[in-house]
């Protein structure tokens, strides 16, 4: 009895909050979600803070006077609440400008908050759309799930997106979890996350003292089962996943861990591209093997730290290092002079992951084709270089976007590869952005702008679901972390953590048959979402008034 009156004096204090109080308390709130995503995967958070943005909303809707108030007052609600998850979330983008801080750090105050804010805006207009349709119970809940979960998937999409810490990320971890991002994607979690979090003190809240037992039927139905059923496929998938490894592969992943500050000093270039080269020939014991049994070497994004096409005597030295049949996978940069001269002012100048055989040939080429904005190229390059800015990457003119649909990589011992440079791993639907169906997936990046900070953690962790959600291998390589190899359903083989330099050496696990999500997409999310829509309707849309 004692916690039941709990709740409801929690409700009441949530609700009854006004002005600063208010805000402050979303914003905290949202905060405090972040301990949901990686490195934490406390999810249980969110079985606290979540009630708190449905009671904010209940208040908009029961108190403001007239649809538009109320739309507008949730809005608020739902922007502080999200300013305060991406804030925190998002605070390791700071990092990025204090590499060369003289030149950029006047810019991390505005970076930390202003994606933050902008991002929240999303969250804001899940909120007042929610409002707009708000009825009591369980309604409601699945109604905010809906517009936060397609907030999510137009986070992910609009201005070439950026769905980093997608809620639905709260459900994939333990790696038993993890499976159903291959059933409904990570925008389909999202719309299971909300109601599976929110509703157990929500409708506890909402009970009567003579309601409390069907209340807690309903919390059963609402959040223990779908957690139940989650669980359960994940451990079918786990139990009938293939064991095994593509014949005839034998990997090294090379993770240098080169300090940002030091990546592109002149100065630099030869000492980081030899050592590459000897780390390239020694097992993870550390013991010299010149490659020996090596069938496929891979370097991190951008490893060379000069243009290698056009210098001779580098590819001359990857022939040199490779046995005769091995290849070297590696990010690397390249650019395209006028009238094809690479010696002439550039014109288009590619992040690229790029293949070369033991003569030191160039033998394949994938071009990045989801830049990093203020990154990687300035949107309206031209007119903010006149004024003096640059993106990070310093290049003039910025990058060019590769070919779309994404180019496989026919790479000789491998099946058809599907890359990803950087940050292009966290966005769902690879096979469906791909040319064909890939095999396996080569994530290169450099996470080293990040720092020891939660940044590098997330994105690896994003990286796995990708393998989940398409059933297939995935192998990532970073300068300084966290470089793996981790199967189809998500298991890490083997790893080098965050800012460990060496090298480790795997076989290729196989994939598995194409789940669900990498046959449908996000078809399987907007199924789901029309679904709720139609029994929130049907159920309570047409029976209940608005709040009053």
């Amino acid at each position: 009895m004692g916690g039941w009156d709990r709740i409801s004096d929690w409700r009441y204090t949530v609700m009854a909050a006004r002005g600063w109080r208010r805000w402050g308390l979303a914003f905290a709130a949202g905060a405090l979600s972040n301990l949901s995503m990686a490195p934490f995967f406390f999810a249980p958070i969110l079985f606290l803070t979540l009630p708190v943005l449905v009671w904010l909303l209940d208040d908009a809707v029961r108190h403001d006077h007239g649809v538009r108030g109320a739309a507008r007052s949730a809005a608020v609600a739902g922007w502080w609440f999200g300013f305060g998850y991406f804030l925190l979330g998002l605070f390791w983008i700071g990092e990025a400008f204090l590499v060369e801080a003289d030149k950029f750090g006047w810019l991390l105050p505005f970076a930390v908050t202003l994606m933050p804010a902008g991002l929240a805006l999303f969250w804001a207009t899940a909120a007042a759309v929610a409002a707009l349709v708000w009825r009591p119970g369980i309604a409601r809940l699945v109604t905010l799930a809906i517009a936060l979960a397609l907030a999510e998937w137009l986070r992910g999409h609009i201005l070439t997106g950026f769905p980093w810490n997608v809620l639905g990320y709260a459900l994939t971890w333990p790696v038993l979890l993890m499976q159903s991002a291959g059933l409904i994607g990570i925008y389909g979690l999202t719309l299971v996350a909300v109601p599976v979090f929110a509703a157990p003190l929500v409708l506890l809240a909402d009970a009567s003292a003579s309601a409390r037992r069907q209340a807690g039927l309903r919390v059963l139905g609402l959040s223990g089962v779908p957690l139940v059923l989650l669980a359960a496929y994940g451990a079918v998938r786990l139990a009938t996943a293939p064991s095994g490894h593509v014949d005839g592969v034998r990997l090294r992943i090379v993770q240098p861990s080169v300090p940002q500050r030091e990546k592109w000093r002149p100065d630099r270039q030869a000492a980081i591209f030899q050592d590459h080269l000897a780390l390239s020939a020694v097992d993870a014991s550390g013991r010299q093997d010149d490659l020996s049994g090596i069938t496929h070497v891979i370097w991190p994004e951008a490893a060379m730290p000069f243009l290698p096409l056009e210098h001779p005597e580098a590819l001359a030295a990857i022939g040199e290092m490779l046995p005769d049949g091995a290849l070297l996978l590696t990010g690397a940069l390249r650019r395209e002079g006028a009238g094809g001269d690479p010696a002439a002012v550039p014109i288009r100048a590619y992040n690229s992951l790029m293949v070369f055989d033991s003569a030191g040939t160039l033998a394949g080429t994938y071009d990045k084709t989801h830049l990093v904005p203020f990154g990687e190229y300035l949107p309206w390059q031209s007119t903010l270089e006149a004024i003096g800015l640059e993106q990070l990457t310093r290049w003039r003119g910025g990058f060019s976007v590769g070919v779309s649909p994404r180019p496989l990589l026919d790479v000789p011992g491998l099946p058809p590869a599907g890359g990803l440079i950087c940050y292009e791993a966290i966005f769902p639907g690879v096979g469906a952005a791909s040319a064909g169906p890939p095999a396996v997936l080569v994530n290169v990046t450099n996470d080293g702008w990040f720092g020891n900070t939660t940044g590098p953690r997330q994105h690896f962790h994003q990286a796995r679901v990708r393998a989940v959600e398409e059933g297939l291998p995935l192998l990532r390589v970073a300068n300084n972390g966290i470089s793996a190899v981790v199967d189809a359903s998500g298991r890490v083989v083997d790893m080098l953590d965050l800012n460990v330099r060496g090298s480790l050496d795997s076989q290729l696990p196989v994939a598995r048959a194409a789940p669900l999500y990498a046959m449908l997409g996000d078809s399987t999310f907007f199924l789901l979402a029309v679904f709720g829509a139609g029994a929130v309707y049907f159920f309570s849309f047409r029976r209940h008034p608005r709040y009053s």
